[in-house]
């Protein structure tokens, strides 16, 4: 498993290259209606890493992660998403609220298959 200082650089690197990309090519994301749904999908995936980059920030300094990371995450992706296109707005919410879900679906089954080792031994 990835320790928190390796997953803020991954997650700082894939950030950097996807909104690099997305900016590169936002006349072509611009350009039709399911190009401008690929500019939302590329700005949730921005917040992917901007939430996971946060929230290794958060836990590597002490902290613990709360709400005000995904509002800080999301708005990071919404501006990103702006620079696109305004209908890039609305798909980078609705496409983040649903990698938000399964994150936490994921991290859910995660912890309680840790607990259930740790009650093994």
């Amino acid at each position: 498993m990835a320790g928190v200082g390796t997953s803020m650089l991954v997650s700082v690197l894939l950030f950097t290259v996807v909104l690099s990309l997305q900016e590169m090519y936002r006349g072509k994301l611009a350009s039709s209606e399911l190009f401008t749904i690929l500019g939302g999908f590329t700005s949730s995936l921005l917040f992917l890493f901007s939430l996971t980059f946060i929230g290794n920030l958060q836990e590597s300094s002490g902290g613990k992660s709360s709400w005000g990371a995904v509002i800080i995450a999301e708005i990071i992706a919404l501006v990103a998403a702006s620079t696109v296109h305004r209908v890039c707005i609305t798909t980078c919410f609705l496409f983040s609220a649903g990698l938000l879900y399964e994150m936490n679906k994921i991290s859910g089954y995660m912890l309680s298959r840790a607990e259930s080792k740790s009650k093994r031994h």
